[in-house]
C-alpha cells in the first residue's frame, strides 16, 4: 500500500468499426493490462460498434508504466480471437493529476496529447477539468487488425495513505 499512488479509473465507454471475426458479426470484450494487474469488460453479443459503459479501476504505483489494450471475440468452441491492441501512457494524465488543480471552469483544457507515431491515439486527446476533477478522453486506433478504435475515459482516485504525486 505505501508504494500505491492512487488508482486509475478506466471507463470503456464503447468500440467503433470493429473488425468481423465470426461469420457476419463479432461478440467482442476488452482486456486491459497493466503490469501484473489484468481487467476485462462484458461480452457484448454481435457488435461491430458495441457500448460496454464498463469501469475498470487499477492500482498505480509506477505512472511510467504502459497501458495495455486488447480487444477480442469471444469463441464459444475455440480460442477467443484477436480483434486488434493498443497501448497508451498515463504520463501525460498523471502530470496533469500532480498540478493539484482546484476552481477551474468547467470543461477548461489543461493540457493535449497528439497522436504520434509513438502512442495509438486516432485523435488529439484533451485533458481537461470537469466537475471538480481532472479528466482525460481518449480514441484509440487498434493495431494488428483491419479496422477499428476504442473510446475510453480516465478519472483519478485518490487513496487515503497512499504516497503522494
Amino acid at each position: 500500500m505505501e508504494d500505491l499512488l492512487g488508482l486509475l479509473r478506466i471507463h470503456v465507454e464503447k468500440g467503433v468499426n470493429l473488425a468481423i471475426r465470426d461469420v457476419v458479426s463479432s461478440d467482442p470484450y476488452v482486456v486491459i493490462k497493466m503490469g501484473k494487474q489484468k481487467l476485462k469488460t462484458r461480452v457484448v453479443k454481435k457488435n461491430l460498434n458495441p457500448e460496454w459503459n464498463d469501469d475498470l479501476t487499477l492500482s498505480i504505483s509506477d505512472p511510467h508504466a504502459p497501458v495495455h489494450l486488447h480487444v477480442y471475440d469471444k469463441d464459444t468452441f475455440s480460442l477467443d480471437d484477436k480483434m486488434g491492441d493498443a497501448d497508451f501512457s498515463i504520463g501525460p494524465f498523471i502530470e496533469a493529476v500532480k498540478m493539484r488543480l482546484t476552481g477551474l471552469p468547467n470543461n477548461t483544457i489543461v493540457t493535449k496529447v497528439l497522436p504520434s507515431r509513438q502512442n495509438c491515439l486516432a485523435e488529439e486527446s484533451h485533458i481537461v477539468w470537469k466537475d471538480g476533477k481532472v479528466v482525460q478522453n481518449l480514441v484509440l486506433r487498434l493495431r494488428n487488425v483491419e479496422c477499428g478504435e476504442v473510446e475510453l475515459q480516465l478519472n483519478w482516485i485518490d487513496i487515503p495513505g497512499s504516497r503522494h504525486l
